[in-house]
C-alpha cells in the first residue's frame, strides 16, 4: 500500500483539495439553505410551512446519487452547470434538509421570553432574532452541525459518479490501472480517516471554546 501512496501521491492530494472544497461550498450553502428553510418552518404562514415540509419530504426521501444525477443530468440539459457546482448544489440541498431542523431545534430551545424581552425594548423580530437568538442557537447547534459536516464530507464521494475527480474519482481511476483495487481503496480509506479526524477535532476545540465562554 505504500508503493501505491507514493506512486499516487500528487494525484491524490490535488484530489483531497477538490474534496475539501466541493465539501466546504456545499455547506455554506447547505447552512444558507437551511436558515431560510427553518424559518420556513417557524413561519405562522402555512404556504411557507407547506413548501418547508415539501422540500424536507423529497430531500429525505430522495438518495442522494438520485438528487446529484437529477440536478447534473437534468439542469445541464437545459443550462449549461459545471460538474463542481452540480456537485457542490446537490450537497448543499441535500444537507439543507437536515441542517435546517438542527437550526429550527436550536431556535426553539432558546427561552421564549428573550425574543418578548427584545420585542419590549423596540427591537424588531428581524434584529432581535439576529443579535440575540441566532447567536445562542448557532452555539447550541453547534455540535450537530459538527455530525453533519462530517456527514456532507463522506457523502461528497458520491460527486465521482459525475465524472468528478475528486478522492473518490480518482481512486476508482488508478484502481482501474494498477489493478490493485484493495489497496487503492484503504489507502484512500485512510485518508477519509484523517479528514474526519481532523474536523472531529477542530469542532470540539469550537465546542469546548464556547462551553467556556457560557460557563
Amino acid at each position: 500500500m505504500v508503493d501505491i501512496f507514493l506512486a499516487n501521491y500528487d494525484a491524490l492530494l490535488e484530489a483531497l483539495f477538490l474534496t475539501i472544497r466541493v465539501t466546504l461550498g456545499s455547506l455554506v450553502l447547505g447552512c444558507a439553505i437551511g436558515l431560510l428553510f427553518a424559518f420556513f418552518r417557524l413561519s405562522h404562514l402555512k404556504i411557507l410551512n407547506y413548501i418547508a415540509n415539501v422540500y424536507l419530504a423529497l430531500i429525505r426521501g430522495m438518495p442522494m446519487i438520485v438528487q446529484i444525477a437529477i440536478l447534473y443530468f437534468g439542469i445541464s440539459s437545459i443550462v449549461s452547470l459545471p460538474q463542481y457546482w452540480a456537485g457542490v448544489l446537490a450537497l448543499a440541498i441535500h444537507n439543507g434538509a437536515y441542517i435546517s431542523e438542527i437550526f429550527r431545534g436550536a431556535i426553539v430551545s432558546i427561552d421564549k421570553g428573550q425574543m418578548e424581552a427584545s420585542r419590549s425594548l423596540g427591537m424588531t423580530y428581524a434584529l432581535a432574532m439576529r443579535r440575540i437568538i441566532l447567536p445562542q442557537a448557532i452555539k447550541r447547534a453547534l455540535p450537530s452541525l459538527g455530525n453533519q459536516f462530517i456527514i456532507c464530507l463522506k457523502e461528497s464521494s458520491l460527486v465521482a459518479y459525475i465524472g468528478m475527480s475528486d478522492l473518490w474519482g480518482t481512486t476508482i481511476a488508478i484502481a482501474g490501472t494498477n489493478y490493485q483495487p484493495l489497496k487503492t481503496y484503504v489507502v484512500t480509506g485512510v485518508y477519509y480517516l484523517v479528514l474526519v479526524l481532523i474536523f472531529s477535532y477542530v469542532f470540539n476545540k469550537l465546542e469546548a471554546k464556547y462551553r467556556l465562554k457560557q460557563s
